[in-house]
């Protein structure tokens, strides 16, 4: 069976090319995907919008109804980085449907992928950094109480600290948090995982990788997960204008194949998201995310 894929055309809420968040590499992933011939028909799933239940199992009720009613405050939009009008507000419903779903295909396949997710500056009470609703702690939550999953594990390896799902999955002892990240970047105040592993700028492939799997092998021999949410953020590419750890592309796909190959080879499910990616060049940036598939793609 090929790659089990979750999609939205709405992931793309329409942002000027101008904006800062780039919003265009969406479809233009979508693109890449069907290029390298992982988009067919028997891959393809499409995500439909988290009900509010849901969203209120990681959110404050208020901060909900919010987003769905378009009256985010304005002083939460500008944490956020943009305008809450009906657009975002439909993508950000998708996107976190579209996790549950992708999580749920790894539970029965082994492996999926959505291609928008990875929101994880977004906080219990409010969104923050271009995150509106946390989409990976909105599907942990969905999957514990479901009963569908009882240990889940977060490997997020976006270069921004996860300071939202570790506000919401804190104190959820069926969780773990782990977020390796540059240490001089965004959020400025950071909100502690279970386990944080702070970089420093020019990290490079080596020593990148070299970190990452002595990690691995300790949150392996921590506790058998029975899904692993991969937070695959592009943004540590040496081109991308947020990040500072200088990985290549050849270190992006030398990361995706160590986490992946890890845990599918415990048998354990893997769920990913695409997480941040900045860079100018949106062509060149889709198809960084789309390394995380192609990879995954090897393990389906």
């Amino acid at each position: 069976m090929p790659l089990q894929i979750v999609h939205h055309p709405d992931y793309d809420a329409g942002f000027a090319t101008s904006h800062r968040f780039p919003m265009s590499k969406y479809p233009l992933l979508m693109e890449a995907l069907r290029a390298r011939g992982l988009a067919g028909a028997g891959a393809l799933n499409t995500a439909e919008p988290a009900p509010a239940s849901w969203l209120k199992l990681a959110h404050a009720t208020d901060y909900v109804e919010q987003v769905l009613g378009c009256s985010v405050p304005e002083k939460i939009e500008r944490e956020i980085g943009f305008p809450v009008g009906p657009r975002v507000s439909l993508r950000a419903q998708l996107a976190a449907g579209g996790t549950v779903a992708a999580a749920r295909l790894a539970l029965r396949h082994g492996i999926a992928c959505n291609t928008a997710g990875g929101s994880h500056h977004a906080r219990r009470a409010q969104g923050a950094g271009f995150c509106t609703f946390n989409d990976v702690a909105v599907a942990s939550l969905v999957l514990l109480e479901e009963g569908a999953a009882h240990s889940i594990l977060v490997v997020d390896l976006d270069v921004h600290q996860g300071d939202g799902t570790a506000d919401i999955l804190g104190d959820e002892p069926r969780a773990f948090t782990f977020s390796m990240h540059g240490e001089r970047n965004y959020p400025a105040r950071k909100i502690a995982s279970d386990l944080d592993v702070a970089l420093p700028d020019g990290t490079g492939d080596a020593a990148y990788v070299e970190r990452l799997d002595t990690i691995l092998l300790e949150l392996s021999a921590q506790a058998r997960w029975d899904i692993v949410f991969y937070n695959a953020g592009v943004d540590v590419h040496a081109e991308d204008r947020l990040g500072r750890l200088s990985l290549s592309d050849k270190g992006l796909r030398a990361r995706d194949k160590m986490v992946i190959g890890h845990f599918r080879a415990l048998g354990i499910p893997v769920c990913g998201v695409i997480g941040g990616g900045y860079s100018t060049d949106v062509p060149a940036l889709a198809a960084r995310h789309a390394i995380l598939f192609e990879v995954a793609s090897d393990y389906a």
